[in-house]
């Protein structure tokens, strides 16, 4: 059997005759609101071992860990599970009070919003060096918050080190709890001290139903800035900087009473320039998410048009088989007249050639121009990759299409299409059964495809063809 990934055809791109520079005003849109499951967020200064006990929770490489500091920076969540009970997980980034470097503030920031939302705070120090003054000040903030909070000492890798975390105790933060991410020494016990000073409550159901949509793109072309616009919240630290975003984030929302769960992801370099073990990693963590998403907004900068980087990404979204979106942000600081966005469409979609399939949109994240309409796009998207055709049209669809062009004979003998099917959904897939599969030219797959959408509607979704023996 024969197996194609078919990706060229001819595809309706929207054109609105509304004001193309007007933001829209939607409404319907709330933030998700939190459900009772309760919150523990990690903190410490930098370079303690947050992550790796984050990773170690979760039993898998969860978040981006290094040993350079200040690797982690946004918020993180995951549900984490222990002797029955569920319970989220915050990561945050390294803690420094007072400091005045930006990305420090930042980083603050976000952690000061992980311990506001938390319900129990798990304060991470470092067993192999002597307490610092940051310690001791977070240390401080902490008892201010009046919220639990449970003292680990990592990196006590040995016998000498756990009998010296007693020391720790003049944190103010009750007895510490020698621990090793590493070597995974005591965590069941660190464990169960937090599912302890959990709260009493019944769990919602968790959020398991929602489309997940991965926002990809190349650095600083205004990922984060987009995911912030729709939550309408600084979820997500945004800069000028390329490669602000490490880890890919999970957020989830409800708008027009569907779920969303929003993934901020790392910028995607071409992998012949990305020289360091963690900007490795977090392409690789952005590629996971891309492959884990039922759509995904592809953002490029319409300042700069698409380029070769934005044309791999897409054909890395089409390689996955998930639903796109093309999301052209920065449409605010375009040059326009009445015909710029028509004008510029078309040439996208010259662009495009073998991805002309994939709907575009023309956002601004900074001023909240249709935003939120991406998130409508990407669910329009998932609903027709979720199409199943019935056997009947599909068949007509084949004699039409036979009628109209036959496959090309092989030495003088002729190769014959007898019927076809859909055995699958997410990717649509289709089954044309023959005498002589391996004949099949790639020309005529993309005459099969433009078929197929020409009497379907699959915009932005990948299809997949096979060919089976009869």
């Amino acid at each position: 059997m024969r197996t194609f990934d078919e990706n060229e055809e001819s595809s309706s791109i929207e054109t609105s005759e509304e004001n193309e520079f007007a933001p829209i005003v939607e409404a319907g849109f709330v933030r998700a609101k939190r459900t009772s499951l309760p919150l523990v967020a990690i903190v410490g200064r930098p370079n303690v071992g947050k992550s790796s006990l984050f990773n170690r929770f979760l039993k898998r490489r969860f978040a981006v860990v290094a040993d350079t500091p200040g690797v982690t920076r946004d918020r993180n969540y995951a549900v984490c599970e222990w002797v029955g009970r569920e319970f989220y997980m915050i990561d945050t980034g390294g803690m420094i009070p007072n400091s005045e470097n930006h990305f420090d503030r930042k980083v603050m920031e976000q952690a000061e919003m992980a311990v506001a939302e938390a319900d129990v705070i798990l304060f991470v120090v470092d067993a192999q060096v002597a307490v610092a003054s940051v310690d001791r000040r977070i240390a401080q903030y902490l008892q201010k918050t009046k919220k639990p909070a449970i003292l680990a000492a990592n990196k006590a890798d040995t016998e000498l080190l756990a009998l010296e975390v007693h020391e720790l105790q003049r944190l103010g933060l009750g007895e510490a709890m020698a621990v090793s991410a590493a070597a995974g020494k005591n965590i069941g016990d660190l464990l169960d001290l937090v599912v302890e000073a959990l709260p009493d409550s019944a769990p919602d159901e968790v959020l398991d139903d929602s489309l997940r949509v991965a926002v990809i793109g190349r650095p600083n072309v205004g990922k984060s800035s987009l995911v912030n616009c729709i939550l309408d919240d600084e979820r997500n630290i945004v800069s000028d900087v390329a490669g602000t975003t490490i880890d890919a984030i999970d957020s989830p929302c409800i708008y027009e009473g569907q779920r969303y769960t929003l993934v901020d992801t790392a910028g995607l370099r071409r992998k012949m320039k990305v020289t360091e073990d963690i900007e490795f990693y977090t392409n690789l963590r952005a590629e996971r998410a891309l492959d884990a998403c039922d759509v995904a907004l592809v953002v490029i900068d319409a300042t700069e048009g698409i380029t070769s980087q934005d044309k791999r990404i897409l054909q890395q979204a089409n390689s996955c088989r998930r639903g796109i979106v093309l999301v052209v942000n920065k449409w605010d600081l375009v040059d326009k007249d009445s015909k710029t966005a028509d004008r510029l469409m078309q040439d996208y979609i010259d662009e495009l050639g073998d991805l002309k399939y994939i709907p575009m949109i023309f956002v601004s994240a900074l001023e909240g121009m249709r935003a939120r309409k991406t998130l409508s796009v990407a669910k329009a998207v998932h609903k027709r990759a979720s199409r199943r055709c019935s056997v009947s049209e599909l068949n007509d669809l084949l004699e039409n299409s036979v009628q109209r062009r036959s496959p090309a004979s092989d030495k003088g003998k002729e190769v014959k299409l007898t019927y076809v099917s859909q055995p699958e959904i997410c990717p649509p897939t289709f089954v044309f059964f023959c005498n002589r599969p391996e004949k099949i030219q790639k020309s005529y797959i993309r005459f099969l495809a433009n078929r197929i959408r020409e009497r379907f509607d699959f915009e932005g979704v990948p299809l997949r063809i096979k060919f089976k023996k009869k």
